[in-house]
């Protein structure tokens, strides 16, 4: 069949054509994509494809003390970053998109120019900088300068963009430039008002990021609303941001943002888990995809207690600027758990040699010779051991006795002559408590160091906190210098290392009836306002000593305080008994005992028949006539008053005497209400009350008599001896009105008691 050519359309051949040129375009541009343009079409499939890793960070937890009060949280801080070319193309690679690059360059260029003043003089005011004279350095000037400097580089390196635009020029970059991400506070941290300040500032205050240019940048900054209050406990974070490391599978590492304290401690529970989230490049806008939610820390609960750790902090601080002291600790434990309610660090400021500073963990770190409140110890390992008695005697001469070629000498130079063991100790005599040990133990020295172990005080605390040095009481085998007077000396507190934090843990033994608890530091983990986790109370040692010793010992430490003569007698109360021992030990300063540097101490507890806390005060100073009582006696028994009153409470009954009301002082009103509170304190009364009706109240001995006022709403009632609340209810609930005036109870009412009520009729009631 012959094909017949009517049927072909006219426009199939231009139809035909045109598909012939869009494929000759097709073919062109591939081959110029191929070729021409391979490289810069890599480099795009790359930025798409790419995508970035992004931890959102988690909050860290919050520090509470035991009351619940916020010791250190973490709050927002902002850097704020500037785009001095926001809403100006990056990528303008041909002359017709360039025609809308140069139009929008010189927009944004005039519109910054004429709003630099009023930005640099808003950054003086939000951002201000001062020297040490309190002089501000930073002012209008200054940042107008600064912002011209990053304009300048802006416009110079968008100058050479378009140089290169007009030439055709493709080899440039659009990567991330310094102009386009500049600090625009130069180096401060913002709080959260001043970052509110900051978006109000012409240019900044434009809600697009596009706009404005404004980039800021959260941080979590730690703050402590107690300043430097429990600041060695509390610890701290690398600078103001905690800094992280990425590990291998994409989580954060930032075990090595705390340094030190409970931060460091409890950094797991606190620091909580980084969310991440990756960001990936389409169509030219950054796209984040979450992968992971960030999971805030928990709460840590510790024992400090605020006020107690003021109380402590500064009766130290009055006593080092007393005796121009170098350094001093005081650390308060609760007696039966251990807990660390006030640990104190203060040291002389470098910078200020009138002031004192929290700058090192001398109550854990300084690991120092104990001086006499390691006397206790020994005198415990000889009676617990048996090879001395209480009633033991021992002559200590006239002060000085020769010990191995060396003179054992007691404080001051004055002799006791032969005394007991209760009194060698009652004195703090170091012959006669040297002259006891050594005549048990000289030629069996392992067995006195195995006892010093055994009763707590070499036994290292394993607690949780950085920092803490273990005791270094070493014998003949670990001791290359050991010599006959090594036991007399090590006796008394020298030739061993005890830190403070140890001392105070074995007294609170004796104390704790010979149940020796580790020191506890954090009592709980809170979870949006509940606990979730609670840390027991750790035993290290059951039992001391034997029931006989430890009842002795605790005798000898009444008696240091308690005697006339003992050496701890400036510790006492006059509310309650006192317990502990004084310390003083010549330390070596710059290399030479001769310096008249000493540490001093005194460890004991409080109310002795039933201790509720141990407390450790050690000062080491140059003074003259420096000695554990002398100087950290009245300390303690200033911080022991403050405590006992603000926290041990007593039985009311035991300050009754004959003078004394112990029934409350019931006013005038409602009788029924009254009898509820009277109900509930135990106090006896009379009289029957209706309910909602006024009654007038009397103490008669041991219990109060009601007597219900006349309740008729036609009659005015009598009014005397009423609060305001009961006799403006009485006026009102009888359609009247009350005018008031003075304070306290109804002296007078204007409207005379059994007349007529009249709706409407003004009231007036005097109050005294």
């Amino acid at each position: 069949m012959k094909f017949d050519k009517k049927y072909i359309s006219r426009k199939f051949p231009i139809v035909v054509s045109i598909a012939i040129v869009m494929c000759g375009f097709i073919f062109y541009y591939m081959l110029k994509t191929m070729t021409v343009e391979h490289d810069y079409w890599i480099e795009q499939n790359k930025e798409i494809n790419k995508q970035t890793r992004k931890i959102k960070s988690a909050q860290r937890g919050n520090i509470l003390s035991t009351n619940g009060d916020l010791m250190a949280s973490s709050l927002p801080n902002y850097k704020a970053y500037f785009d001095f070319m926001a809403g100006v193309p990056k990528d303008s690679r041909n002359k017709k998109a360039h025609v809308l690059y140069d139009s929008l360059y010189r927009v944004r260029k005039e519109l910054l120019l004429s709003r630099m003043d009023s930005i640099a003089e808003g950054l003086a005011v939000i951002c201000p900088a001062y020297d040490r004279s309190g002089k501000p350095t930073r002012d209008k000037k200054y940042y107008k300068e600064y912002l011209m400097k990053g304009w300048e580089e802006a416009e110079r390196v968008e100058k050479i963009k378009s140089d290169k635009i007009q030439r055709g020029d493709t080899t440039w970059t659009s990567a991330r430039l310094p102009y386009r991400h500049y600090d625009l506070c130069d180096g401060y941290l913002l709080n959260f008002l001043q970052y509110n300040q900051l978006k109000k500032l012409p240019v900044l205050c434009f809600k697009s990021r596009n706009r404005s240019g404004l980039i800021p940048e959260e941080r979590n900054n730690r703050k402590k609303p107690f300043g430097l209050l429990a600041n060695k406990v509390l610890g701290s974070l690398y600078g103001s941001n905690a800094q992280k490391a990425e590990g291998k599978d994409g989580e954060t590492n930032d075990s090595i943002t705390a340094i030190y304290g409970l931060e460091l401690a409890y950094d797991s529970v606190l620091r909580g888990r980084d969310g991440v989230s990756l960001l990936r490049r389409v169509r030219s806008h950054n796209v984040e995809i979450v992968e992971r939610e960030p999971m805030n820390g928990d709460d840590l609960v510790s024992t400090i207690d605020v006020t107690l750790q003021d109380v402590c902090e500064s009766a130290l601080r009055k006593k080092l600027i007393d005796t121009d002291a170098e350094f001093g600790v005081v650390i308060l434990l609760e007696t039966h758990t251990g807990d660390v309610k006030a640990m104190v660090n203060l040291e002389r400021d470098p910078f200020n040699e009138t002031n004192y500073v929290e700058r090192s963990d001398y109550a854990m770190g300084a690991a120092m010779e104990p001086g006499s409140t390691f006397k206790t110890a020994s005198i415990m390992v000889a009676l617990d051991d048996g090879v001395i008695s209480i009633n033991d005697k021992i002559d200590t001469g006239n002060g000085a006795w020769p010990m191995y070629g060396r003179w054992m000498k007691d404080s001051g130079g004055r002799g006791h002559g032969v005394i007991d063991v209760t009194h060698a100790m009652i004195y703090s005599s170091n012959i006669g408590v040297s002259r006891l040990i050594d005549s048990k133990y000289h030629d069996n020295p392992d067995k006195f160091i195995e006892g010093l172990k055994r009763v707590g005080i070499g036994t290292p605390l394993g607690i949780p906190m950085r920092g803490l040095r273990d005791p270094q009481i070493l014998g003949p085998k670990e001791n290359k210098h050991w010599a006959a007077t090594s036991i007399p000396w090590m006796s008394i507190g020298y030739g061993s290392m005890v830190a403070p934090m140890q001392t105070v843990t074995f007294y609170n033994a004796i104390a704790n009836n010979g149940r020796m608890v580790r020191p506890r530091f954090a009592r709980a983990i809170s979870r949006g306002g509940n606990i979730v986790e609670e840390f027991p109370v750790e035993v290290i040692k059951e039992q001391i000593c034997k029931p006989q010793t430890l009842k002795e010992i605790q005798g000898i430490l009444k008696a240091v305080v308690n005697d006339e003569r003992g050496t701890g007698k400036r510790a006492r109360s006059k509310y309650f008994s006192v317990s502990g021992k004084t310390g003083t030990a010549q330390v070596l300063y710059k290399g030479n005992y001769k310096t008249g540097m000493h540490f001093v101490t005194f460890c004991g507890y409080f109310p002795s028949d039933a201790p509720k806390y141990t407390c450790l005060v050690s000062v080491q100073t140059r003074a003259g006539g420096v000695s554990g009582g002398g100087i950290c006696g009245p300390v303690f028994a200033q911080i022991a008053d403050r405590v006992y009153s603000k926290v041990v409470t007593a039985d009311v009954a035991t300050a009754r005497d004959s003078l004394s009301i112990m029934v409350p002082n019931v006013k005038a009103g409602d009788g029924l209400a009254a009898q509820k509170v009277l109900n509930r304190l135990g106090v006896s009364y009379s009289g029957a009350v209706q309910s909602a009706s006024l009654a007038t109240a009397e103490i008669r001995g041991e219990g109060v008599d009601f007597t219900s006022v006349e309740s008729n709403l036609e009659t005015m009632p009598n009014l005397t001896g009423l609060g305001a609340r009961d006799a403006v209810y009485a006026i009102e609930s009888r359609g009247m009105k009350a005018r008031l005036s003075g304070v306290g109870k109804v002296r007078s009412q204007s409207m005379a008691a059994g007349s007529k009520v009249v709706k409407g009729t003004v009231v007036r009631v005097e109050l005294n």
